[in-house]
């Protein structure tokens, strides 16, 4: 399992030379250009109302005080992840869809390219979450619109973000560890835990270090859909003829479309997935068909 996930790296690279006080580098802010990976397009931007499923992965021992790619120094004990286009730095709130799980974490790294995954987590945001074993887990990603403004204004400005919440003192460090103890509902111990379903918050608790936000572990319990569903979503368009398009050429690589009514601002939309798939495996084949069929906009949704 940890050769898998290593294989869902992010963007780490080898570390930087300590700054003059012997601290490591905090990070600047980093949007970035369109780029390319596997033939595949990704467009960075500033997206505040950011909100979307699928499945998420993580990275961790290989990657560790490695340099992400906004500048930061990767510490797998903390609560960051990799996200493909979200500004760096920015708050994220992610949902375990399986078990209900959800916690906020600090995106400062670009990835993951394998399989259509949405986001990479760190090792103790999988821990929490509960898919360290696993390696994989179906999300919901949502960005938190005001305290990623002010972590982005705190990164351009080398300056902390007063308006988030800090602690009573330094937030729990997590201690390196192959795994964590588990009761018979076979999920871990985190933190701190709120048993009320409680929203997306309006400010993050968490504290300074080396002059980052650093989000604290601690895990809200959220209502999730007992039968959360996967699928592989070609596209999603307004034009009847480019959804009979598609749909000709998944029948050619032998996949059955289904096609749904969406709504995008004020456009109504029709989504063309397939599905849905018994698992995360049958998803990343699907997937991996279309891909290489030229399909290069189709991604994993969770719904």
């Amino acid at each position: 399992m940890l050769a898998g996930a290593l294989t869902l790296a992010a963007c780490a690279s080898a570390p930087p030379a300590p700054s003059s006080s012997g601290l490591p580098r905090s990070g600047v802010y980093k949007v970035g250009k369109p780029y390319q990976v596997n033939g595949v397009w990704y467009y960075p931007a500033e997206d505040y109302s950011y909100s979307e499923t699928g499945i998420a992965s993580w990275y961790g021992p290989g990657f560790h005080q490695k340099v992400t790619a906004n500048g930061e120094v990767y510490d797998q004990n903390e609560l960051t992840a990799a996200h493909k286009t979200l500004p760096m730095p920015s708050l994220v709130r992610v949902t375990n869809l399986d078990n209900g799980r959800s916690l906020v974490v600090r995106i400062n790294d670009r990835g993951p390219y394998a399989n259509g995954r949405i986001i990479d987590m760190s090792r103790r945001g999988a821990q929490l979450l509960g898919f360290e074993g696993t390696g994989t887990a179906k999300v919901r990603v949502q960005i938190l619109a005001e305290e990623s403004r002010a972590v982005a204004a705190a990164a351009r400005q080398g300056t902390p973000a007063p308006m988030l919440a800090e602690l009573d003192g330094p937030p729990p460090k997590a201690a390196p560890r192959s795994s964590v103890e588990v009761n018979g509902t076979a999920r871990p111990t985190p933190a701190a835990v709120t048993r009320a379903p409680v929203p997306p918050p309006t400010t993050v608790a968490g504290d300074m270090v080396d002059g980052r936000f650093v989000p604290a572990p601690v895990v809200a319990e959220l209502p999730v859909k007992p039968y959360e569903q996967i699928y592989v979503q070609v596209g999603a368009f307004g034009s009847q003829d480019n959804v009979t398009r598609v749909r000709a050429r998944l029948a050619s690589l032998g996949q059955q479309a289904q096609v749904t009514q969406t709504v995008a601002g004020r456009q109504r939309l029709q989504r063309v997935r397939v599905g849905p798939l018994a698992s995360v495996d049958s998803a990343d084949a699907v997937l991996n068909q279309i891909l290489q069929a030229g399909l290069t906009d189709a991604k994993i949704v969770v719904d």
